[in-house]
């Protein structure tokens, strides 16, 4: 499994459109996901201990970020065919073990994240209202292991300042995690 970090915000470009199946058996866009006042993308998955070590602040950070009008979405692009937890039915039950309050999509070719040029789970995408990229940082200082309970909560507070800005802040720390398991030509 090969540690990954997210490159340096590429601020104000815009989210590319998707539409991909959703645990819940809808198929969901990007004009689906969005809020009034911006997006969070998140390509996460089953297995990574990154994501694992994360996953209970992802559900109540995307709660209260749904209260400022910021959407959220996840998406999953690895290769499930050598990561069979990742795969679709387990989406299903994460999802439902966790309550995810967002859509949990299934990006089967990989094509989104490639789009978005996502490297590694989790890897976070902030847009604000125009979806132009104002965030590209971690959750928090997580790793492996879950971060003390008070630990800043960095994607929060950017993403609530970008929902009352339009504008993320200029430093941002890079997530870290597994990359993404990109399927064999």
């Amino acid at each position: 499994m090969a540690r990954i970090e997210t490159p340096v915000c590429d601020f104000g470009r815009k989210a590319p459109d998707f539409s991909l199946p959703g645990v819940d058996g809808r198929r969901w866009s990007l004009e689906q996901c969005r809020g009034p006042n911006g997006l969070l993308v998140m390509f996460i998955c089953n297995h990574c201990p990154y994501v694992k070590a994360v996953r209970e602040r992802i559900v109540r950070d995307t709660q209260e970020l749904k209260a400022l009008g910021i959407g959220s979405v996840a998406i999953m692009s690895n290769d499930a065919a050598e990561y069979p937890e990742d795969a679709f039915e387990n989406m299903a039950n994460i999802a439902r073990e966790f309550n995810f309050p967002f859509p949990y999509l299934w990006d089967e070719t990989q094509q989104t994240a490639k789009d978005y040029g996502a490297v590694c789970t989790p890897d976070f995408f902030g847009y604000n209202a125009e979806l132009a990229l104002q965030y590209r940082g971690r959750l928090d200082e997580s790793r492996k292991e879950t971060a003390p309970a008070g630990a800043h909560r960095e994607l929060f507070e950017a993403m609530r300042q970008i929902a009352q800005t339009g504008r993320g802040p200029a430093q941002q720390t890079p997530s870290m995690g597994c990359s993404i398991k990109w399927k064999s030509l």
